[in-house]
């Protein structure tokens, strides 16, 4: 393919081009100048090759080199030729272009960094000249791969006869778990566009309409707090199909998985994953997003401590609650005093009224938080049950929430792993990074909201509840499961979905459920619920997580890395210094006074 004017960009060149007389555009990486000999780094997206000038040149062309610096813009033409000092760290340094015409094409200011040494630079920095630090080729590559990612998903969802329909951006609020952006209507005074946090509805509506396999890269919005993997505008990738089951849905999951490991990292990846239920996910690993790669698993202690004489965790045991722990294997000469309140402090933020220790030494002597409130049997009982031995650590948790204990429980798990180093990752036959991969199943339908005092759906209320709980829906929802499903990678949410209601009469019985009124649900779902009253097809769907997937593939340590223009965890976006301020005129055409 002909690259416009240019012969081929800077790193698309080797030996073989040897002789080539050639025409390049890119950026001055930097210049060299040893006389009459000059060198130049030329760069473009594909990497860098050298550009030399010697003696032999005409004497305007030197006065053109001399007034190139670093991050001109260049049209360079010469004779492709052997390097005589070769650089083995670049695909090009076998090679040099010897210069038989430069001209400058755009000039540049002294940046506020070297585009080389941007990791050098602190990330305020960095996102307030994003154009700058985008010019790097390690920062390139990242934005590359992110296209390439799309666009095996295209093609692998296109082969599948999938069809991709975009929906709206400017929508009707609806709840979905997190606070809207919300639009203001210059037409409709008072009233208000929400942005999409997912296309759930308008998804279930295209199977509604007959379009029976869909999928769409989805800009999605959420007004939510940040964090190292969550942005308020991020992408989806989004599925919906009709006439399947929940196997048909993992199948096709896994099948892209695979697909883009082996086209983008050259990691195979074995199918089918592994799968668990959400309450083994829970009680093993205090998450329902278990990372496995470690041990630390949660152990319930209840039994033995029910009857005894430390009060905290007898009466938390005789009110319903749970007293568990974890084993800090082999880091008791690692985890001292000060570590452990620093520790417990920590726990005590996520919500811990206390986080109880043992400390067993090497050499059999121990500290204890606890353990002086026991008997030896008890206490005998206690490592036991909890597999521990000298060198190890024993932290316990209680609460009347069994459910706070291992969030608390799973939360610290990770901590540990993190800090000393625990995570062990699988590796295939060529020594390449194989990813942990499962399937959460057997979601609860419902979780209790204690704020709102009633039952809250625990994806969305259009997931279907298991055929075999259909029984419990009004009598007992808290024990009804979902037909949902969640796709877990090193102990991160990449992936979920669900099987959804088809049965009007269901879906019905899912709103008194949830403790919607008849006018609650007209004025929210009104217009789906129409939609179904003409017909509506079993389906189901998934949505990846786009940027977060493409972050962990990456080894990036944060989904801003792998977002073109990301904000901060403020929400606002440096560059263009956004959110702004609105001007009166505008505000006065959408009815908006400000107080």
């Amino acid at each position: 393919m002909k690259k416009f004017n240019r012969s081929n960009y800077c790193g698309m060149f080797n030996v073989s081009n040897l002789g080539e007389t050639v025409t390049l555009y890119g950026w001055v990486q930097k210049k060299r100048e040893l006389g009459k000999l000059i060198f130049i780094d030329l760069r473009d997206r594909t990497g860098i090759i050298q550009l030399a000038l010697d003696d032999s040149a005409d004497e305007n062309m030197f006065d053109v080199i001399r007034e190139i610096k670093s991050e001109y813009i260049i049209e360079a033409k010469g004779v492709i030729r052997e390097r005589t000092a070769k650089n083995k760290n670049i695909p090009t340094g076998e090679i040099e272009v010897k210069l038989i015409d430069v001209k400058i094409l755009s000039e540049a200011q002294t940046p506020p960094f070297e585009v080389s040494k941007v990791s050098e630079v602190n990330e305020e920095t960095r996102l307030k000249y994003r154009y700058l630090e985008l010019r790097n080729p390690t920062v390139q590559e990242k934005i590359i791969i992110r296209h390439k990612i799309a666009k095996l998903a295209r093609d692998y969802f296109y082969e599948k006869d999938f069809i991709e329909i975009e929906t709206p951006i400017l929508i009707k609020s609806t709840p979905e778990g997190a606070r809207d952006y919300l639009v203001p209507s210059r037409v409709f005074k008072g009233r208000f566009f929400a942005l999409p946090q997912s296309p759930q509805l308008y998804k279930q509506i295209s199977m509604v309409s007959g379009f029976d396999r869909y999928m769409q890269i989805a800009r999605c919005f959420r007004d939510e707090d940040l964090r190292a993997d969550r942005q308020p505008e991020f992408t989806q990738i989004d599925l919906e199909a009709s006439f399947v089951d929940m196997e048909d849905i993992i199948t096709l999951a896994e099948g892209f998985i695979k697909k883009i490991y082996k086209e983008i990292l050259d990691v195979e990846i074995k199918t089918p994953f592994r799968r668990m239920p959400y309450s083994e996910a829970m009680g093993r690993y205090g998450s329902d997003k278990p990372d496995l790669r470690f041990g630390l698993e949660i152990v319930s202690i209840e039994d033995i401590v029910q009857n005894c004489e430390f009060k905290v965790f007898a009466e938390t045991v005789k009110a319903g609650g749970a007293v568990k722990g974890i084993n800090a294997k082999g880091l008791s000469s690692l985890l001292t005093r000060r570590e452990i309140d620093s520790i417990t402090e920590e726990m005590k933020g996520c919500g811990a009224k206390g986080l109880a220790f043992t400390k067993i030494n090497n050499d059999g002597t121990t500290s204890s938080s606890y353990e002086k409130f026991f008997t030896d049997d008890e206490n005998r009982k206690i490592r036991k049950e909890m597999d521990a031995e000298n060198g190890d650590v024993i932290f316990i948790v209680a609460d009347k929430s069994q459910s706070l204990v291992q969030e608390i429980l799973g939360i610290l798990r990770c901590r540990l792993a993190e800090k000393f180093g625990l995570i062990k990752e699988e590796q295939d036959d060529n020594g390449k990074i194989v990813p942990n991969l499962l399937w959460v199943v057997d979601f609860p339908l419902f979780e209790y909201d204690c704020e709102e005092k009633r039952y809250v759906a625990k994806h969305h209320p259009f997931t279907s509840p298991i055929d075999e709980d259909l029984e419990k829906l009004e009598s007992f929802p808290e024990q009804v499961r979902a037909k949902a499903y969640d796709l877990v990678l090193n102990g991160n949410e990449v992936g979920g979905g669900s099987i959804r209601i088809n049965d009007p009469k269901i879906q019905n019985k899912m709103f008194s459920a949830l403790g919607f009124s008849e006018e609650e649900i007209e004025k929210r779902f009104g217009f789906l619920i129409e939609a179904f009253k003409y017909g509506v097809p079993p389906h189901g769907g998934l949505a990846f997580g786009f940027d977060r997937l493409v972050m962990l593939m990456l080894g990036a340590k944060s989904i801003r890395e792998v977002i073109t223009f990301p904000k901060v965890a403020s929400s606002a976006e440096l560059m263009t210094d956004s959110p702004g301020e609105i001007d009166k005129n505008q505000l006065s055409e959408l009815g908006i006074n400000l107080q």
